[in-house]
């Protein structure tokens, strides 16, 4: 854990991924795991990121807008269930076949309830709200 605290700096507006939250992703993460679990702990996980950055004060880094140039900050970051799951391999909880037979399922099951990247019915997505400048939309 100490490697991974090292390469990332706790103020990295580009961060997602907290030590405090891998370390909730490998005590709540079982191979028992439903769907709705897996969205379920996704939520927490989301929730979990936004308190963190709102307690740090970590902002947005500023882009540009493509289409009207305007810079303004970033969307804010989400975890999706699929990063989460992906994450189980990249943080050494799962190994990378049980990761990608989860992604799998997780994608059929994704898109025969109609659901966004988030579990959600709704299709839209967190933060995509277009242009930095909503007055160019």
């Amino acid at each position: 854990m100490a490697e991974l605290e090292e390469c990332m700096a706790s103020g990295d507006p580009q961060r997602t991924w907290f030590p405090e939250m891998i370390q909730k992703l490998r005590l709540e993460w079982h191979e028992s795991m439903t769907i709705s679990d897996l969205i379920a702990l996704c939520d927490s996980l989301d929730s979990m990121l936004h308190e963190i950055r709102s307690t740090r004060n970590i902002r947005s880094p500023n882009v540009k807008c493509p289409k009207c140039g305007k810079v303004g900050p970033a969307a804010e970051r989400h975890v999706s269930v699929r990063a989460m799951i992906l994450s189980l391999s990249r943080f050494n909880i799962v190994d990378p076949e049980r990761a990608k037979i989860l992604e799998k399922k997780w994608a059929v099951y994704r898109e025969g309830n109609g659901l966004n990247l988030y579990g959600k019915d709704d299709l839209s997505e967190p933060g995509s709200k277009g242009c930095v400048d909503s007055d160019a939309q």
